[in-house]
């Protein structure tokens, strides 16, 4: 029992596993970028919005939620990454949401506290960033 009261971590690379997971599931949502369809469709709605150039915007927020995902995966530039994401899903949560981070808009708002985690802590030690780091 006194490994639960203990401050140190249980195991290192689980930080580490969660920051792939974010991004896989990152990935999973950008995938949509390669779906001609599908972001016509939210570029309508983003027209709706009254978002300038909502086609372009539509490609913008998903190639982030892409290129940031498989960036998190890998730990390769890490920080760089979180800061897009955060830029990207802030905005999804308080211009296209309603700012409503404990009700309807807490899945794009967890990616925001997500990616402010990794973007002050780090990627941990199963990242390339990393490994890079150990190399000079």
């Amino acid at each position: 029992m006194n490994w639960l009261i203990k401050p140190y971590p249980l195991w290192e690379n689980c930080y580490s596993l969660v920051r792939m997971f974010v991004g896989i599931t990152l990935l999973y949502h950008g995938f949509e970028i390669f779906n001609a369809q599908q972001i016509a469709d939210y570029g309508k709605w983003l027209k709706d919005l009254h978002f300038p150039v909502p086609v372009i915007m539509a490609y913008i927020g998903k190639g982030s939620e892409f290129v940031g995902g498989l960036l998190l995966v890998f730990g390769l530039f890490t920080r760089t990454a979180c800061v897009l994401l955060i830029l990207t899903f802030t905005g999804i949560t308080f211009f296209i949401g309603h700012g409503k981070v404990l009700t309807e808009d807490q899945h794009p708002f967890l990616y925001v506290v997500l990616s402010l985690i990794y973007l002050f802590a780090g990627p941990g030690n199963l990242s390339l960033d990393n490994f890079f780091s150990r190399q000079k």
